[in-house]
């Protein structure tokens, strides 16, 4: 187990985008919650959409008053071999749950909960992997919460009823969408909150253009050259390779097409470098496709300057409990063409901000169509900030935390 070191943040600062009232409503809320403790307990504190928003709300919560931590869970490959697993069968996948499997997945959450001081008045648990650490904390604990970001729609049966006596002893949850809540949770104390980007940090904060050109020629990009991108773990569910297929067809039409496939190799996830390979497999010797990891030293600025270069983005997603790279790319005002599951349809208003597919062949088309209609794909764009704005900031992420906070206490 390890506690997070965190830079510290103002939510003064963010005033000047969400406006000085919403920021007053905000430390109202939180002035109620004055002396407060929370501790949030995740798998990884680096690559993915999780660690990236606590980054940045665990610092926010303390600004406001609270005495706010984060910890990270102690594993070994075999345990993120079994909740990679875990992950999988609650997104759908057919996969056996064994023994073994069973055995290894309680022993770590025993492990951890030795090694965690949760004496916080409200513990947050994400996701699955350290979900069943609540069952080894002494009874006389205080509130605690699990914070599901992986989409649940249709879970392995199996798993979950594995999972169920564990989840009966939490005191409320926080789902993305109503369609992830199973029984028996819908009829407990749920929380439906969508995740969230923060428009000051290094990834969603605007970029001069001279900054955006030397990322692009660094990594032997062609800033004249028509751009797509799609920014997501090498993972089944993103579908990469459905990805290049979409770019191979929209190439036949514009021969001149750029492709980047963008990720963080996240440490509890094993599968990635798989999929890595294989996509790097199917991409073949395209030079017009490139693979960009943060180990060829991509890190959130440059993510800022690929995404911002783009004309178009794609999350071409067979599941996905949200997809917050479509966030980014709508801050940024690039039209997002995105897999019809999950949270995606929450930030894409199918043919608004951007267009909601199911194949390859739909894909290619949207995609097509918007790198023919510049005019069209900038005024998508531009709703899909606006939507953004509404909906998917950090600070509106912290007041629905505040919110449900104040309903336990």
């Amino acid at each position: 187990m390890s506690t997070v070191s965190l830079n510290k943040l103002s939510l003064k600062n963010y005033a000047k985008i969400v406006g000085e009232k919403e920021i007053e409503n905000i430390q109202t809320l939180a002035d109620k919650l004055a002396g407060k403790s929370v501790a949030h307990v995740s798998s990884t504190a680096f690559g993915g959409g999780v660690a990236e928003m606590l980054h940045r709300i665990v610092p926010l919560m303390k600004d406001v008053g609270l005495d706010a931590e984060w910890n990270v869970v102690k594993g070994e490959k075999e345990f993120f071999d079994v909740t990679k697993s875990f992950h999988n069968a609650l997104q759908g996948m057919e996969t056996n749950l064994t023994a073994d499997m069973k055995r290894t997945y309680l022993q770590y959450n025993e492990l951890n909960a030795g090694l965690l001081d949760l004496d916080y008045d409200y513990v947050v648990v994400h996701d699955p992997q350290p979900l069943a650490i609540i069952d080894y904390q002494p009874k006389n604990r205080r509130k605690w919460i699990w914070r599901c970001h992986i989409d649940l729609s249709k879970p392995n049966q199996v798993f979950w009823r594995f999972l169920e006596p564990i989840l009966e002893n939490y005191d409320a949850y926080i789902f993305t969408a109503k369609e992830y809540v199973k029984s028996p949770l819908e009829t407990k104390n749920v929380a439906l909150i969508t995740p969230s980007i923060d428009p000051l940090s290094d990834k969603s904060k605007p970029l001069p253009e001279n900054q955006i050109l030397s990322v692009l020629e660094r990594y032997n990009v062609n800033p004249e050259q028509p751009l797509m991108n799609q920014v997501a773990r090498f993972d089944p569910w993103k579908d990469p390779l459905g990805v290049i297929d979409t770019y191979r067809k929209v190439k036949k039409k514009l021969p001149s097409l750029q492709l980047l496939l963008i990720s963080s190799m996240a440490t509890d996830d094993p599968e990635g470098w798989l999929y890595f390979e294989r996509t790097a497999r199917h991409a073949g010797e395209d030079p017009d496709i490139h693979l960009l990891t943060d180990l060829k030293g991509v890190g959130d600025l440059e993510v800022n300057a690929f995404q911002t270069a783009s004309d178009v983005a794609l999350l071409k997603s067979i599941r996905e409990g949200f997809g917050l790279t479509v966030t980014e790319s709508l801050w940024k005002e690039v039209p997002v063409v995105g897999g019809n599951v999950g949270g995606i349809p929450l930030q894409i208003i199918d043919g608004e901000t951007g267009f909601l597919v199911n194949t390859v062949d739909e894909a290619a088309e949207k995609t097509l169509y918007l790198l023919k209609h510049p005019e069209e794909a900038k005024r998508m764009g531009k709703k899909g900030k606006e939507h953004v704005k509404e909906n998917f900031l950090v600070t509106r992420h912290l007041k629905k935390y505040l919110e449900l906070f104040l309903s336990l206490t």
